[in-house]
């Protein structure tokens, strides 16, 4: 799944939704770009669940085409 996630902007918050999504799925791959501010995510965690877990870490996140 592709996330838009607009409030992260360096690499503490990249870290963040790493570390994030990790603690959710430990076998989870995790493709941050900065600079459009997405991330791909490759899990089997629910995007549910992911998105929740972004939003209770300060990183509020939508799917992004």
């Amino acid at each position: 799944m592709k996330l838009s996630i607009p409030d992260m902007s360096c690499g503490h918050c990249r870290a963040t939704v790493e570390k994030t999504i990790a603690a959710l799925d430990p076998t989870a791959k995790v493709a941050v770009d900065l600079g459009s501010r997405t991330a791909l995510v490759t899990s089997g965690a629910p995007a549910e669940a992911v998105l929740a877990a972004l939003k209770a870490e300060g990183y509020p996140a939508s799917p992004a085409d």
